[in-house]
């Protein structure tokens, strides 16, 4: 118990200065992407504190950072434009039927957490997983890219001359101090992005330079500023917007994508942190944590949100392991609002922009480069795949598209694993002893290792070097049984699994005269009974 105490006592200065750097990126990250859903920047900063609170409280992965997301509201913005035009104009029904929407979305997603849905995360291939990390690298280094615009005249132009030359040189410092200072020994355990942020800042705030700052990123975009109120529950999105049907059909197809990709980029961010870190998560408590934190955003105004894989990545690397560096990131988030906006407004944005530039680096799979002859072309592809349509669509479409094509590959690779050896005992039978799995997509080739009408009367089939997978395999069995009793020939099955006779005897009580029972094979009875397999291992000495 003392060790375990001091281990947590020892982390909490890391957590604790990892969080407030964390806190510091969300303001600009929240303000753009509420930009991109088309609302006002607080809907996007009270989602970020409370989603960021509460999954930092109840989730499966302490040190994950959640908030509001581009990922999200690149599929907000339709709705709130469609929500608008359902409205008079001014009106803004296209906020509540968000609130509405993300409510609804969290609901989803929290019985997902409660059916335990979230172990479905592992069926991800690792290709899809390098696909999707590389992919969120390219999606968070061309968001940064905007930052690199300037509003004139109501359109967002490039920086030139002067204005460029500070930002690259800020963004360069900011990615430079963040790169040297860990390999000074006396600064080691220093939070390198922090500091980076504090020196710069200083350097544009004591010195007058005329350089965009979080305020001016705020104002440029529409917004008043980044102060605010306490976020309170609002309870007009229930008198504005009827709870029947109509409304129920609109914003259902809205909830269930947005649940999608919340929960697929929360489980894989989840699973990467749990590499980076070496510790396991709770995918279901997420999953439940997820859901909860937006039915709750979603009740006080905020626009839902899901894991940050930037975000979570600088707490790692800061040194941010336990659900405290979350918690302080969501409560320095709030302070900013209600106390310190003015301060907050002053950081540059250069400084917030080289720090995202640094997790790009560190959340690129380099290594796919270096691996990428030596997996299988069908890897290589579906890495790419998955890559492309992150960075094209969006999380949910390219991980979906990649698992499917990954599924895809393995199933023809299996199918064509399909062998059968054949032997002609010394009283005429044909023994067929299949190897390789059976199902779906290997009945075709089984079909045609067989030849009815030349075989002679006596035919077995024997399937202990077989794994009977589905019903289609069951299917192919059943009719081939049947193609030999039309043609007049005695048919047995031998070695078939437990489950595969139970379901052919269910089939057809005329199984009980094919199906040979009586074997004397210790092969066979160790491949049926598992616990027998484990106990014939227990007797030898490794």
């Amino acid at each position: 118990m003392t060790e375990f105490i001091r281990k947590r006592v020892k982390n909490v200065r890391n957590d604790v200065l990892s969080g407030i750097t964390v806190a510091l990126a969300l303001v600009p990250e929240a303000v753009a992407f509420a930009f991109v859903a088309g609302v006002d920047p607080m809907v996007g900063l009270y989602a970020a504190f409370m989603i960021g609170l509460i999954t930092s409280i109840f989730g499966g992965r302490p040190g994950m950072i959640s908030g509001a997301t581009g990922a999200l509201a690149v599929v907000m913005v339709s709705l709130v434009s469609e929500g608008n035009a359902m409205g008079v104009e001014g009106e803004n029904l296209g906020l509540y039927y968000l609130f509405l929407t993300v409510i609804l979305m969290g609901i989803i997603q929290f019985l997902a957490g409660v059916l335990k849905l979230g172990k479905f995360v592992r069926l991800i291939p690792h290709p899809v997983m390098m696909g999707f990390v590389n992919g969120l690298a390219i999606v968070i280094f061309l968001s940064q890219l905007g930052m690199f615009k300037t509003n004139i005249g109501g359109e967002k132009m490039w920086l030139q001359g002067q204005s460029l030359w500070l930002m690259v040189g800020f963004v360069s410092l900011t990615m430079l101090i963040m790169w040297g200072l860990p390999k000074i020994k006396a600064t080691k355990k220093l939070p390198e992005a922090l500091i980076a942020i504090l020196v710069v800042s200083g350097i544009v705030i004591f010195s007058n330079l005329d350089v965009a700052t979080v305020g001016s990123f705020i104002r440029d975009g529409g917004g008043s500023g980044l102060k605010g109120n306490f976020p309170t529950p609002v309870l007009e999105t229930f008198s504005k917007i009827p709870l029947n049907l109509e409304t129920f059909k609109f914003i259902f197809p809205y909830a269930l994508i947005l649940a999608a990709i919340g929960l697929i980029e929360s489980l894989m961010t989840l699973n990467l942190i749990d590499e980076l870190t070496e510790t396991r998560g709770n995918t279901n408590r997420e999953c439940m944590a997820q859901g909860g934190a937006n039915i709750i955003t979603g009740l006080f105004g905020g626009m839902g949100g899901c894991a940050m894989i930037g975000q979570s990545i600088i707490n790692i690397k800061g040194g941010g392991r336990g659900r405290l560096s979350g918690i302080v990131a969501a409560i320095m988030l709030l302070m900013f609002i209600l106390f310190a906006s003015s301060y907050i407004e002053q950081v540059p944005i250069a400084a917030l922009v080289g720090v995202m530039f640094m997790v790009v680096i560190g959340t690129f799979a380099w290594s796919s480069f270096r691996i990428i002859n030596k997996i299988p072309v069908a890897d290589v592809i579906v890495l790419i795949l998955v890559s492309g349509l992150t960075v094209i669509f969006d999380l949910a479409i390219a991980v979906i598209t990649g698992v499917i094509v990954s599924a895809l590959v393995f199933s023809w690779e299996n199918a064509k694993r399909i062998r059968a050896r054949k032997r002609i005992k010394e009283d005429g039978t044909k023994v067929y002893e299949i190897w390789g799995p059976l199902f779906f997509g290997s009945i075709s080739a089984f079909n045609e290792k067989f030849d009815v009408k030349n075989d002679p009367k006596n035919v077995e089939i024997d399937f202990v070097e077989s794994r009977i997978s589905d019903h289609s395999a069951l299917e192919a069995i059943y009719n081939l049984v049947e193609k030999y009793e039309t043609a007049g020939k005695k048919i047995t099955l031998k070695h078939l699994s437990t489950d595969c006779k139970r379901l052919l005897y269910k089939a057809s009580p005329k199984f009980h005269q094919v199906i040979e029972e009586a074997i004397d094979d210790p092969r066979y009875h160790l491949a049926a009974n598992p616990e027998k397999f484990e106990k014939s291992l227990s007797e030898y000495k490794f």
